[in-house]
């Protein structure tokens, strides 16, 4: 038995009669530590049994009937109308049928005659003695769960008073989950989750009992267990390690567990913090296959920064393949995409809120190319605790881009539209190179072919053409606003050679470059 439940394990009995020495023989007579009982008083009569009730923790009255003063079926009637948990045992050398039936009356359930023999005696306080821890035991338990579930939902009530009987331990926060929770438990019944459920939190139970712990264990998700673990005597990190580990890799229901751990911790107060640190030692799950992780390990600390995410290069990627209509693409971009957040290491939560701000994107991106409020794809925030892995969110993910996708085909909007207009912001970045149209092609991932057809529809010139005429752009601007030598001007805007720069400058203007600076000076 541990230290705790040493503590409590007596039932605490008053003596009461009106002869000191009858009340010195039932206390002296039975070895009542024997039975689980410990006699905190003597009274002479039932005014002074209610003084001794007022200021001590008292159980069950063993009483005489008859007395001076407040008798035995009156102090039945106070104790039945102000201290109702209180047991009385009635003993009389009366057999009237009138005292019994008083006694009735007023709740009394337990009425020896007198002389009373010392094994009868001692079944009726067995069988209180067991009726009283049961009752205090799911008291006990009933007022533990409300307190350690209000902690957990508020860490910040350290205020709330801690039950004594908790008190005087080594304690440590233990939060469990499943993984995978959608992909494993989407699909079992409400009575097959439950049974799920009540076997988890036995199964948690039965192991740290085997070890000499007792707990509290509450459901503040349905996929999220806390458990208030009570040791008598400290047990060390590693201790602590493979017993959960065993816990967690031990258990055969479908699905593994995992579960963070605080820190250990001596004050009932703390709970709620600890709670909190627990949670978040958990949230690192989804980054490693460590079924157990504590506050202070190295996998759960926090992310000093977070990263810089290229949102414009992903949003180009992903609308250019809405508009082809292209699925393995879109799984693709999309795997990759929560592939490079989780090797940033970022938690769910932050990866969430990541994805969402592409997701914006994607749709202020779809709108600007002609399509009409693209509907959100989402109703409700993602509940982290049934889609708790990469995994899970990226099939969500994958949904919502499969129903821009459809809205993109619904829309009718002409989809070589996008695919010109990513090939015209790539040449506007990178006109000074040498670029060719087949690199172009290679890069949207269409044939050479079919991208002259379309750029030449979309924009009316050959691709040789629009490069000529942009290059000239750029190159007319810098004739009329720097004092950069031709040739020099000529290199900027991807020209390798000057007299074919000449050349091409001159048949898109009417005259040189010398000319045209000239010109333009003099305006």
């Amino acid at each position: 038995m541990t230290k705790l439940d040493n503590r409590q394990r007596f039932v605490n009995m008053l003596i009461v009669d009106d002869e000191p020495i009858i009340c010195e023989g039932l206390r002296y007579t039975i070895e009542w530590e024997k039975f689980g009982v410990s006699v905190v008083g003597e009274a002479y009569d039932g005014e002074e049994a209610l003084r001794i009730i007022r200021e001590q923790e008292v159980d069950f009255v063993l009483s005489d009937v008859r007395m001076d003063g407040m008798d035995g079926i009156q102090l039945a009637e106070q104790l039945n109308l102000h201290y109702p948990h209180i047991r009385l045992v009635i003993i009389s050398g009366y057999e009237e049928f009138e005292y019994a039936r008083r006694a009735m009356r007023v709740g009394v359930k337990d009425y020896l005659l007198k002389p009373v023999r010392i094994d009868e005696l001692i079944q009726v306080v067995q069988d209180i003695v067991a009726s009283v821890r049961k009752n205090k035991a799911a008291t006990n338990k009933e007022e533990h769960l409300l307190w350690f579930s209000g902690m957990i939902k508020d860490a910040a009530r350290n205020g709330q008073a801690v039950p004594p009987s908790l008190k005087g331990g080594f304690y440590r926060l233990i939060v469990s989950q499943w993984k995978d929770f959608a992909e494993r438990f989407s699909r079992l019944s409400a009575d097959d989750y439950q049974n799920m459920q009540e076997r988890w939190l036995q199964w948690m139970d039965e192991r740290l009992i085997s070890h000499g712990i007792r707990s509290i264990s509450v459901f503040d998700h349905k996929n999220m267990l806390f458990t208030l673990a009570i040791a008598d005597t400290e047990l060390s990190d590693s201790a602590w390690r493979l017993l959960l580990e065993d816990a967690m890799q031990g258990w055969d229901g479908a699905g593994g567990l995992c579960c963070g751990v605080s820190a250990a911790f001596r004050e009932l107060e703390q709970t709620g913090a600890r709670s909190a640190e627990a949670r978040e030692a958990l949230l690192h799950h989804v980054l490693t296959d460590d079924p157990v992780l504590f506050s202070d390990d190295p996998a759960a600390r926090k992310l000093e920064s977070k990263p810089e995410i290229p949102f414009k290069d992903w949003v180009q990627s992903i609308v250019s393949a809405l508009f082809k209509q292209d699925p393995e693409e879109i799984r693709s971009l999309v795997g990759s995409f929560f592939a490079a957040l989780k090797n940033r290491r970022l938690l769910l939560p932050d990866a969430v809120r990541v994805y969402d701000e592409l997701l914006v994107l994607l749709r202020l991106r779809l709108r600007q190319s002609g399509l009409n409020q693209p509907e959100q794809s989402r109703g409700a925030s993602i509940d982290l605790n049934v889609y708790n892995s990469y995994s899970s969110i990226e099939t969500l993910a994958l949904k919502e881009m499969e129903q821009l996708m459809r809205l993109v085909d619904q829309s009718g909007i002409d989809k070589s539209f996008w695919i010109i207009e990513r090939a015209k912001k790539y040449l506007s970045e990178h006109y000074r190179d040498d670029v060719k149209a087949s690199e172009i092609a290679e890069w949207l991932k269409i044939t050479p072919s079919y991208f002259s057809l379309l750029f030449k529809q979309s924009t009316g010139k050959s691709f040789k053409e629009y490069m000529n005429e942009l290059r000239m752009e750029q190159a007319k601007h810098l004739l009329a606003t720097t004092h950069e030598k031709v040739f020099e001007i000529a290199n900027e805007v991807g020209y390798k050679e000057y007299k074919y720069f000449v050349s091409v400058f001159k048949s898109y203007t009417g005259m040189t470059p010398k000319e045209y600076r000239a010109l333009t000076a003099a305006l």
